[in-house]
């Protein structure tokens, strides 16, 4: 991850010699940008067209946010497995077998004559996730150059912000005024990612900095010196991601009930205002200190849900618009900070693995939320699974700022004892 510490020392990469056509430093980095966005925009993607799909198949709030669930929950199973990878084949070829995934995904969103065909396609969007997360995360930081480095965690954060703001609004543009609502979003997203995949062929060839040993499948392991800092950074990033399930699985349909538009691109603008302000606001915040940010992005985060619970109440537009901005605050810091402060106490030959880690917590709280919120829609309402999410993440940001503030204090106590 991105080295926000002057301090840090430069990250080293073990590469092969170059090849012709093989990219500079400065390209190979924004391609790997690229890759991360793909995350974001793959995982989007179909979240202006869940209401199509509920009203041509006749589907319910469950069956809705299972397709939007085991994405993550394929995710997770790929971290679990595959999260340290990277470590031993290189960032380069991990990449390639994530967007193939990814790929036919999409694919299968394309060209979908049903709803098990949709399940497959998110299966296999999470497969392409789950191996490029972690591997385009480390490859930013080893294949840029020293500038672009020191800045890697706030493009990070401005790469998934413009995958999700794209998603939303080319898929509501389509979904709305093109032919084809159901499918056209998803092929300019598989002629995207077969770009994205050329450029990827020509990024350095990276060989692992664990190439020597041989791999199996394990789950990502965090050194015992790293766990404290990890414990913080996970929550962090976990509350970030948990704010997914309003967006993108509900979203879409909470828009429509608060803003009464049956237009998707205006639905899809309204939630992307969300994606805008965690850009500026991780943009805005790369120089704070990550505890710091954390904390003030657990404050957004908690205002963000009191917000959205009461515009759901209340059907009052403004109401929404502030929480989608002030939640986009809120998640803007938290994944700032939660990358910063893993960056510089993580050694290379595991950083693929520990970020691997990172994003599996965030995934799994992802699915389960999604699939229980979309089962309290379903029997209860949309209003109560808005409530009862909101008041999870409130819930969690409030214990992430109770977690902080103990550990700041701890370690002013531990400092002073020292003198």
């Amino acid at each position: 991850m991105p080295v926000v510490y002057p301090h840090c020392p430069p990250p080293r990469i073990a590469a092969l010699a170059s090849r012709p056509n093989e990219l500079s430093p400065r390209a190979s980095f924004w391609v790997s940008a690229g890759v991360v966005a793909h995350t974001l925009w793959t995982s989007a993607a179909p979240a202006m067209s869940y209401r199509l799909y509920a009203e041509h198949w006749q589907l319910s709030h469950t069956v809705t946010t299972g397709i939007f669930a085991i994405y993550p929950l394929f995710v997770v199973a790929v971290l679990i497995v595959f999260g340290d990878l990277s470590d031993y084949i290189g960032r380069r070829t991990t990449m390639l077998f994530g967007l193939i995934a990814s790929l036919l995904g999409v694919l299968l969103f394309a060209i979908a004559p049903g709803v098990l065909w949709l399940f497959v396609g998110r299966a296999l969007m999470g497969i392409g996730v789950g191996l490029s997360v972690g591997a385009s995360t480390a490859a930013m930081v080893e294949f840029g150059t020293d500038a672009q480095v020191r800045r890697a965690a706030s493009v990070t954060a401005v790469a998934q912000a413009f995958g999700f703001t794209a998603a939303l609004l080319v898929g509501g543009a389509l979904t709305q005024y093109a032919p084809w609502p159901m499918h056209l979003s998803f092929w300019v997203l598989f002629v995207l990612l077969v770009v994205l995949f050329v450029a990827v062929w020509h990024l350095p060839r990276h060989v692992g900095t664990r190439a020597t040993s041989k791999w199996r499948p394990r789950a990502p392991s965090i050194p015992s010196v790293l766990r404290p800092a990890f414990t913080i950074a996970a929550l962090a990033v976990t509350i970030a991601y948990t704010h997914g399930v309003l967006i993108l699985s509900l979203g879409g349909q909470v828009a429509r009930d608060v803003i009464g538009s049956p237009n998707a691109l205006v639905n899809g603008a309204v939630l992307a205002l969300f994606a805008v302000t965690s850009a500026l606001s991780g943009a805005v915040a790369r120089r704070l200190r990550p505890r710091l940010s954390m904390i003030l992005g657990s404050i957004a985060s908690a205002v963000g849900m009191a917000l959205l619970a009461l515009s759901v109440v209340w059907h009052a537009l403004w109401l929404y618009l502030a929480a989608n901005a002030m939640t986009g605050v809120g998640y803007g810091l938290l994944f700032l900070g939660g990358l910063a402060l893993l960056n510089c106490a993580t050694p290379a030959q595991h950083r693929g693995g520990v970020f691997s880690a990172l994003f599996l917590f965030a995934y799994l709280s992802l699915g389960v939320v999604a699939l229980g919120l979309g089962i309290v829609a379903t029997h209860a309402g949309l209003s109560l699974a808005v409530d009862l999410g909101a008041g999870v993440i409130a819930l969690l940001s409030l214990t992430a700022i109770t977690l902080l503030v103990a550990q700041r204090k701890k370690s002013f106590l531990t400092e002073t004892a020292s003198l």
